[in-house]
C-alpha cells in the first residue's frame, strides 16, 4: 500500500522542489517542475504505443512554450531526458512497467498539447480551431470524449456562423477558456478561479475583441484579414522565459497555468478507463478475426472457428490484463484458449457435416489476434528516422509475442493433430470476391482498431482507409504482383489517404473533431496486412522440424513485414518535411 502512493516507475511529484512550485504559474516554475510536465507527456505518449520519433515531437512541443532545451533517449518502455533552461539542467529517467496500445491516449494528448500551447501564448499545430482542444482537455472526465469533441464541433460551427451576434449574446456563449473551473482542480484553485470570474463578470466583452484576442493567440487572420506577427528571435533572446507582459497583456490570464493544473489533466488522461468491456473486445477480436480468415482464402466454417476462438481468447487476455499479469505469459494462456476453443467448435459442427473435420487451417486465424502490429510497424519507422535502439527494441519485443503465440498453437496443433496445410480456394466471382473483401477488409481494420481503443469514429475512419487499401493489395497480387510489392503499395496509399484525411480537416472541408492523429489512422489499416499466417506456419513447421518448409514460410513473411513499415515511411517522406530532410 505504500508503493501504490507513487508512479514507482518515475521520479515522484511530490519532491521538495517540485512542491514548492505547485501552484505556481508553470512559465514561472523551476526547472525541476517544468520537466515533470515534459516528460510526463513523454511517458505517457510512450505507454500508449507511439514510437520514439512521436515521443520525442511531443515533449518537443511541450518544451518549446516553457523556454526549455530537451534531448531525450526513448526506447521501448523509458525515456532518459535531459532538460535545460540556459540556466540549470536537470536530466530525469522513467522506466515503464509493461507496454501496450491505447490510440484514444495518443488522441488527447495531441489535444493537451495543443491547448498547452495556445494557453502559453503560441499557436496550435495540429487543429485548425483551438477552441476544440480546450474544451476536450477542460472536460477530460467526459466518458465518450470522441462524442463530446463533435458536439463542442458543431456548437463552434453554429458560433462561427452568427456574425451578427450581439455583445451580450457573445458574453452569454460559453467559449471554454481557462475562466472555467477545470476538472480535477483543488478546491483552493476553484476558489480562486470562481473569485476571478466574479470580479470580471461586470466588463463586458464584444465580439469583437474576442476574434482579436483569438487572432493574437492562435496567429490567424481575424475577419479583417489582419495577422498579427510575434517578435522573430523571441524564443532565442528570452530563452529563460517565454511569457513576457506582451503575451500576458494580450492573453490575459491564458498564460497562467500552474503545475498543479497541467499534472492534473494529466492524471485525468493517465486513469480513464478503456472505452470498451472485455466482452465488446472480444467481439470486436472475433469479427476481425473472421474477416483475416477470409482475406486469407478462408471459408464459412473457418471464419467459424475463428470468430468463436478469438472472440474467447480476446476475452480471457483482457481479463487477466487487469491484473497486471505479464505479458508473454498472458499470450500463451489466449492464444491456447483461441486455438482449443476453434478446435473445439469445429469438432462440434463436425458432428452434424463432416466437412468441417477437415478445417484444420482455421485454429491459426483464431490466434491473429495477439499479432503486435503496432510495435512492428513503429519499430520499422523508428528505423527508418534512424533510431536503431528503439526500433530493434521493439522488434525484438515483436518477436518475443510471436514466438510465445506460436509456440502455444504449435503445442495444441500437437495435442490434438492438428496439419494446416493452407485454406481451400472458394471459387467465388471476381466481382463479387472484391466486393466481400472490402466489407471484410473494412471489419477486420474496425475490429482491430477497437482492440487498441480507439473511439469509434476513429474506428470507421480507419476501417473505411484499410478496406480501400487491403481491397487494391489483394486485387494486384490476383493480377499477378509479388506479394512484397503489393504490401509495399498498400501501406503506401494508407499513409497518403491518412495525410489527405488530415488535411482535409486541416483546411475545414471535414469537421474539425475528425482531426486525428496519422498513426491512429494508418497502424490499424495495414495491421490487416500482416502475414501472420506465414509466421504460424513457419513456427508450425519449425516444431515439426522441417526446417526447409519453416525458413521458407519465415522468409516469406519477412519479405512482407519490412515492406509494411517501408511503405509508410515513404508516404511520410512524399507528404511531411520533418521526414523528408535529415537535419
Amino acid at each position: 500500500m505504500a508503493v501504490r502512493k507513487f508512479h514507482t516507475h518515475s521520479i515522484p511529484l511530490d519532491m521538495e522542489d517540485i512542491s514548492r512550485d505547485w501552484d505556481k504559474p508553470l512559465v514561472d516554475a523551476c526547472l525541476a517542475a517544468k520537466t515533470s510536465v515534459i516528460v510526463r507527456v513523454g511517458s505517457l505518449d510512450l505507454g500508449a504505443g507511439t514510437g520514439s520519433f512521436r515521443v520525442r515531437e511531443m515533449m518537443h512541443r511541450i518544451a518549446y512554450p516553457l523556454g526549455v532545451h530537451v534531448r531525450a533517449d526513448v526506447n521501448l518502455t523509458d525515456i532518459e531526458a535531459t532538460c535545460t533552461d540556459g540556466r540549470h539542467r536537470i536530466t530525469e529517467v522513467i522506466d515503464l512497467p509493461s507496454t501496450g496500445v491505447n490510440t484514444e491516449r495518443i488522441w488527447l494528448l495531441e489535444h493537451f498539447a495543443d491547448w498547452f500551447a495556445v494557453n502559453l501564448g503560441k499557436s496550435s499545430m495540429y487543429h485548425a480551431q483551438s477552441k476544440l482542444s480546450e474544451g476536450v482537455v477542460q472536460h477530460l472526465e467526459e466518458r465518450d470524449a470522441s462524442q463530446y469533441s463533435a458536439d463542442l464541433s458543431k456548437q463552434l460551427r453554429e458560433e462561427s456562423k452568427s456574425e451578427t451576434e450581439s455583445a451580450s449574446d457573445a458574453g452569454e456563449t460559453r467559449q471554454y477558456d481557462d475562466g472555467e473551473v477545470f476538472t480535477g482542480d483543488s478546491d483552493a484553485v476553484r476558489k480562486r478561479v470562481v473569485e476571478r470570474m466574479a470580479a470580471n463578470r461586470d466588463r463586458a466583452t464584444t465580439y469583437a475583441e474576442h476574434l482579436e484576442q483569438e487572432r493574437f493567440v492562435t496567429g490567424k487572420p481575424n475577419r479583417a484579414g489582419r495577422v498579427h506577427q510575434a517578435p522573430k528571435g523571441q524564443y532565442a533572446e528570452h530563452f529563460d522565459h517565454v511569457a513576457t507582459a506582451a503575451d500576458d497583456k494580450a492573453t490575459g490570464h491564458r498564460s497562467r497555468i500552474t503545475v498543479r493544473q497541467a499534472h492534473e489533466r494529466l492524471d485525468l488522461i493517465e486513469r480513464r478507463k478503456p472505452l470498451y468491456a472485455p466482452w465488446f473486445s472480444g467481439f470486436a477480436s472475433a469479427v476481425a478475426c473472421a474477416a483475416f480468415v477470409f482475406l486469407l482464402g478462408g471459408g464459412p466454417y473457418d471464419m467459424i472457428g475463428a470468430f468463436v476462438g478469438a472472440g474467447l481468447g480476446q476475452w480471457l487476455r483482457r481479463r487477466l490484463f487487469a491484473h497486471h499479469l505479464n505479458q508473454f505469459f498472458v499470450t500463451f494462456l489466449a492464444v491456447a484458449l483461441a486455438a482449443l476453443a476453434c478446435t473445439g467448435t469445429l469438432r462440434l459442427v463436425g458432428l452434424v457435416d463432416p466437412v468441417a473435420l477437415s478445417h484444420d487451417t482455421a485454429y491459426i486465424g483464431a490466434m491473429l489476434f495477439v499479432i503486435p502490429g503496432f510495435p512492428l510497424i513503429t519499430g520499422g519507422l523508428d528505423m527508418a528516422k534512424i533510431d536503431f535502439p528503439s526500433g530493434i527494441q521493439r522488434i525484438c519485443y515483436v518477436l518475443c509475442i510471436i514466438l510465445m503465440a506460436t509456440l502455444a498453437g504449435w503445442m495444441v496443433a500437437s495435442l490434438v493433430h492438428l496439419h494446416p496445410e493452407g485454406f481451400e480456394p472458394l471459387g467465388l466471382n471476381p466481382w463479387l470476391n472484391g466486393m466481400l473483401r472490402f466489407i471484410a477488409a473494412f471489419l477486420g481494420v474496425w475490429g482491430f482498431s477497437v482492440l487498441f481503443n480507439s473511439p469509434q469514429r476513429m474506428c470507421l475512419v480507419a476501417a473505411i482507409i484499410g478496406a480501400i487499401t487491403d481491397t487494391l493489395r489483394l486485387t494486384l497480387v490476383d493480377f499477378g504482383m509479388a506479394a512484397e510489392g503489393a504490401a509495399f503499395l498498400g501501406a503506401f496509399l494508407a499513409g497518403i489517404l491518412a495525410f489527405v484525411w488530415r488535411s482535409s480537416v486541416r483546411h475545414g472541408w471535414l469537421p474539425p473533431h475528425l482531426g486525428y492523429p496519422r498513426i491512429c489512422l494508418t497502424v490499424p489499416s495495414i495491421v490487416i496486412m500482416v502475414p501472420g499466417l506465414y509466421m504460424y506456419r513457419a513456427m508450425y513447421y519449425l516444431g515439426s522440424f522441417d526446417t526447409m518448409n519453416a525458413l521458407d514460410w519465415a522468409f516469406r513473411a519477412f519479405m512482407v513485414i519490412i515492406c509494411l513499415p517501408i511503405g509508410l515511411a515513404m508516404a511520410r517522406v512524399i507528404t511531411d518535411k520533418s521526414w523528408r530532410y535529415d537535419i
